[in-house]
């Protein structure tokens, strides 16, 4: 039995459907209650990683280069975003570390040409510094434009790996 634990930040609703996707793949070509998927926005997300959860996801959108700051989240609200309390930046400097536990950042974002920054490299830097050794930089979904959509096929893509991921935990190798 595998136990994954997705913690996002979505304002727009793109996180949360790309999320959602991954979760999705984590589950298929699974009996169900082989495996347990646990989807957590960034603010009901605990502060410490139970010793059952074999695998942590954290994804967010990518705003200024990196991950969302309280700046950046009073922006999106005046475009008609609904921001969580706090970021994936703020609950990464509160959590507890779980040296050992395999970890994988994902993000979304715009899709500009030679647009640097991501929210899933600064995400993987951050709980790595935090004490999360196993911690790594995952895949950037993209979307349309701030207020989305998500690109076409990009929630398919998402699915995808996240059944890539389940594959890879399933057989020791995160």
């Amino acid at each position: 039995m595998m136990t994954v634990l997705i913690v996002h930040e979505s304002m727009f609703g793109n996180t949360r459907e790309i999320a959602a996707a991954i979760a999705a793949g984590l589950r298929r070509g699974r009996r169900p209650g082989d495996d347990v998927v646990r989807l957590v926005h960034v603010d009901d997300a605990p502060h410490s990683i139970d010793d059952d959860v074999d695998l942590l996801l954290v994804g967010g959108p990518t705003h200024a280069f990196g991950m969302t700051r309280p700046q950046t989240r009073e922006d999106a609200a005046t475009k008609g975003a609904s921001p969580s309390r706090e970021g994936v930046r703020e609950w990464i400097e509160s959590l507890t570390p779980r040296t050992n536990l395999p970890v994988v950042t994902f993000d979304t974002r715009v899709h500009v040409r030679m647009l640097p920054g991501s929210a899933a490299r600064a995400a993987a830097k951050a709980l790595r510094r935090k004490g999360f050794e196993r911690a790594e930089q995952g895949e950037t979904f993209w979307v349309e434009g701030t207020p989305g959509p998500v690109v076409p096929g990009e929630v398919e893509r998402a699915e995808r790996w996240g059944a890539e991921l389940a594959a890879r935990v399933s057989h020791g190798v995160s």
